[in-house]
């Protein structure tokens, strides 16, 4: 996605036209369980898609710290909730991040909050992992990068197919993480441990 300037979202609109779903849809608005809902689902939307708002520099905050270490060092574990740009329903999972530095190491919270960055936006899991990849490489100019994201996609589990048990994982190697085999299975081994 090319970035642009982006603007909080107005709020009072999503809600005007959370509204006028819920009566699309053929409930009233109006109710006692729905009068503020639009208000909520506004509010619940502008959080989700923060993402928008936000960049990889950004969270970052200067917190990559010069370091003599030339070693791997994985993430694994990182809670990951997001929405599929197909049907705006929610995906949620568990990434892991690997990378080798090359005298660079980045805080470790800034790599749950670069995953943050890209999932808080609507979403295909493929370029997610891509893009996660990308930013961790270019913030710790990294000798290699893997990523590995395992998701539940509630767009196949509530509707459409109904595999409730289905469970997607998708992975981006970089640098030597894709170029050297034995770097390749070492993540994946302290990954899947």
């Amino acid at each position: 996605m090319k970035k642009k300037d982006v603007r909080e979202p107005d709020e009072k609109k999503i809600a005007a036209l959370v509204r006028q779903l819920l009566v699309e849809l053929g409930e009233d608005p109006d109710r006692d369980g729905l009068l503020k809902t639009p208000a909520r689902v506004a509010k619940s939307l502008a959080f989700l898609t923060r993402g928008y708002r936000q960049t990889p520099r950004g969270v970052l905050n200067g917190a990559v710290f010069d370091t003599g270490a030339n070693h791997m060092i994985v993430l694994r574990g990182i809670e990951v909730y997001s929405m599929c740009e197909h049907h705006m329903l929610p995906f949620f999972g568990t990434c892991a991040i690997g990378y080798i530095a090359q005298r660079k190491v980045l805080g470790v919270s800034k790599l749950a909050r670069i995953v943050d960055v890209f999932a808080r936006r609507l979403q295909i899991q493929e370029r997610l992992t891509e893009q996660v990849a990308a930013a961790v490489s270019e913030a710790a100019k990294a000798e290699g990068v893997g990523v590995v994201f395992s998701c539940r996609h509630l767009c196949m589990m509530m509707r459409g197919v109904e595999k409730q048990n289905s469970e997607m994982t998708t992975s981006a190697m970089l640098g030597s993480f894709r170029s050297d085999e034995k770097v390749r299975q070492e993540f994946l081994s302290l990954v899947n441990r």
